[in-house]
């Protein structure tokens, strides 16, 4: 049974995705307060979280924060769904920039929310399954089992979703991928309109890779078509 921490100060909202998520199989543990969500994720281990954005004592930003930004793998792996309010594209946006793996608008469906949930945590199983042999494309090596990508042996902090893009492009290595087969194959779910969650992750990859020394085009967006990692594959 999966565990799952789900903070949200929406006390009703939070019993009815608690009520429904339980009957679908999921552990559920719920915070209404940012300090106690974010002392739960420190201190006890979760399959994934689902976290709003406008919380008390510390914002759903500050909590995501604080988790990628600690050291483990765990944290910084640690599938996190944001709850945004509709039809906010700047929450969306910021929250994928911070490390978030997804997000859903407010009020969510709860059966959007499992499955959502379902995507990302078979996601996680699929590559714990993986055998040790890495993955690699000129100076970037992938471990699916462990979960770690390095840029010319340089360990880069890669997020959950960001490790799945990163080892589909890698597949692919000179390969123009397009946005509808990366967010289906790393995000699990079908492209929406207007969706930039694949743009995101790519920007975070692309500044993870160049903090290490690669070049900022190693990645490279083909307008309308999608995105190619540019160096072979060996």
């Amino acid at each position: 049974m999966s565990r799952i921490l789900l903070i949200d100060d929406d006390t009703e909202l939070t019993d009815l995705l608690r009520e429904y998520l339980t009957g679908e199989g999921f552990d559920v543990t719920a915070a209404n307060d940012g300090g106690l969500g974010l002392e739960l994720a420190q201190s006890e281990s979760f399959d994934a979280l689902v976290l709003d954005v406008m919380l008390p004592v510390h914002n759903g930003f500050e909590v995501l924060r604080k988790l990628r930004e600690e050291a483990s793998a765990a944290s910084r792996s640690l599938p996190v769904l944001m709850l945004t309010a509709k039809g906010d594209t700047v929450d969306r946006i910021v929250g994928l920039e911070m490390g978030a793996d997804d997000y859903l608008p407010k009020p969510c469906n709860p059966r959007e929310l499992a499955a959502r949930l379902r995507a990302v945590l078979r996601r996680g199983r699929v590559e714990a399954e993986e055998s040790d042999d890495s993955l690699t494309s000129g100076q970037i090596r992938l471990l699916p089992a462990e979960h770690q990508g390095y840029w010319s042996d340089q360990a880069l902090a890669l997020t959950g979703a960001e490790f799945a893009v990163l080892k589909v492009l890698v597949q692919h290595a000179g390969e123009v991928v397009g946005k509808e087969v990366l967010t289906e194959s790393a995000l699990g779910r079908k492209l929406m309109p207007y969706d930039r969650s694949i743009d995101v992750h790519v920007s975070n990859i692309r500044k993870k890779l160049a903090d290490k020394g690669a070049s900022r085009d190693l990645i490279i967006n083909i307008r309308g078509a999608g995105y190619m990692l540019t160096q072979s594959k060996q």
